[in-house]
C-alpha cells in the first residue's frame, strides 16, 4: 500500500495479496475497455464491417476465457484463507495485552499491572496478543502499519495478534462508528526494542493483573462462597480455566475468557451442573476492566503450568 510503512509480520503478506488483487482488477477493466473501444469503432456508424455475417462456437476460446478466470478465483481464494488462518491463530508463546474500549478511549492494561490510555507500548520482534472487549457500544481496534483491524463488541472477548518489525509510533485507529466523538477516539502504537520494553515496564510497575484480581475477589466476597472451607456450594475455580465444564441442560463448555466473563456478569446464562444457580450478576456493579482482572486471577489458578506463569 503506497505511503504506508510495514511495521508488522503481516504487512508485507497482506500488502502483496492486496497488490495482486488491484493488478488483477486494472488489468480486467483495462481489457474491458479495450475491447469496448475496439468494437465501437470497428462497428460505428459507416463503417464497411461485415454485419450480416453468420454466428460461430469457438470452443477452445469459451474454455479459456472459463477456465482462467476461475482457476484465478480458486487460487485468490486459497490464498486469501491462508493468510486468514495465520491472521487467526496466534502463537501460545504471545504476550497477552488486555484492552477495553469505551466512547471514545482505550484502556490498556499489561499483565504486570501497567495500564495506559490511548496508548500501547510493545516490544521489536516478539508476537502480541490483544485481548479486547468494549464497554458499551461496537468499536474498532485498527493500526494501519500493521495491516491489523479487529472489531471491539461488547460483552463478549475477541483477539488480535501481531509482531511488530519496525521500531517507531504508529497511529491507532476506531474503525468503527461509534457516536459524536467517533473521530477523536484514536491512540497510537509505540513500538520499542525488547530492552528499552523491559526498562519500561519496570518504570511503570503496579500490581499485577491477577493480583488485582484477587483483592476484587476477596472484597466482592466471592472467596465466601468458592473457598474451599466455605459452607455455600459453589464450584471449585482451582483449575477451572482451559476445562470443560458439564452443564446443568446436559451440554459442556470450555471455560475460556468468554465462559469466565459470562460467569461473572451473567452468571444465570450457563449454570455448572449440580449446582443451584444463586449467584448474583455483577453486570451493573463492575466494569470491564474489572472483570480482565479478575479473570487473570482465576486463570492464574490453572493447572497449566504455563498459564501461571504468565500471571506471576
Amino acid at each position: 500500500m503506497i505511503g504506508l510503512p510495514q511495521a508488522s509480520g503481516f504487512a508485507g503478506r497482506v500488502d502483496g495479496l492486496f497488490d495482486t488483487l488491484l493488478a488483477l482488477s486494472c488489468a480486467v477493466v483495462l481489457g474491458v475497455f479495450v475491447v469496448m473501444i475496439w468494437f465501437c469503432v470497428k462497428y460505428r456508424h459507416g463503417s464497411s464491417a461485415d454485419r450480416h455475417g453468420d454466428s460461430h462456437r469457438h470452443l477452445g476460446i469459451e474454455l479459456t476465457w472459463t477456465l482462467i478466470p476461475m482457476a484465478m478465483f480458486i487460487g485468490l481464494f486459497a490464498w486469501s484463507v491462508k493468510l486468514w488462518v495465520v491472521l487467526r491463530t496466534p502463537p501460545a508463546d504471545a504476550t497477552p495485552i488486555y484492552v477495553v474500549a469505551k466512547q471514545w478511549m482505550w484502556k490498556v492494561q499489561h499483565v504486570g499491572g501497567q495500564r495506559e490510555i490511548d496508548t500501547l507500548h510493545v516490544p521489536l520482534g516478539q508476537p502480541i496478543r490483544l485481548v479486547m472487549t468494549s464497554q458499551d457500544v461496537i468499536h474498532s481496534f485498527y493500526v494501519p502499519a500493521f495491516r491489523v483491524k479487529q472489531d471491539v463488541l461488547p460483552d463478549r472477548y475477541t483477539d488480535l495478534w501481531f509482531t511488530a518489525t519496525k521500531t517507531g509510533t504508529y497511529h491507532l485507529f476506531c474503525a468503527e462508528f461509534c457516536g459524536t466523538d467517533h473521530a477523536r477516539m484514536g491512540g497510537q502504537v509505540v513500538v520499542m526494542t525488547p530492552t528499552d520494553y523491559a526498562k519500561w515496564l519496570h518504570a511503570h510497575a503496579g500490581t499485577g493483573l491477577a493480583a488485582q484480581g484477587a483483592e476484587m475477589f476477596r472484597s466482592f466476597g466471592c472467596s465466601g462462597c468458592h473457598d474451599p472451607q466455605a459452607g455455600v456450594h459453589a464450584p471449585d475455580l482451582d483449575g477451572l480455566y482451559g476445562s470443560t465444564v458439564p452443564l446443568s441442560d446436559g451440554s459442556q463448555v470450555l471455560a475460556d475468557e468468554r465462559y469466565l466473563h459470562d460467569t461473572i456478569m451473567l452468571p444465570k446464562l450457563q449454570v455448572a451442573a449440580g449446582y443451584t444457580p444463586i449467584m448474583p450478576s455483577y453486570q451493573d456493579r463492575i466494569d470491564e476492566s474489572d472483570v480482565l482482572a479478575l479473570i487473570a486471577y482465576l486463570k492464574s489458578r490453572s493447572k497449566h503450568p504455563e498459564i501461571v506463569d504468565e500471571y506471576r
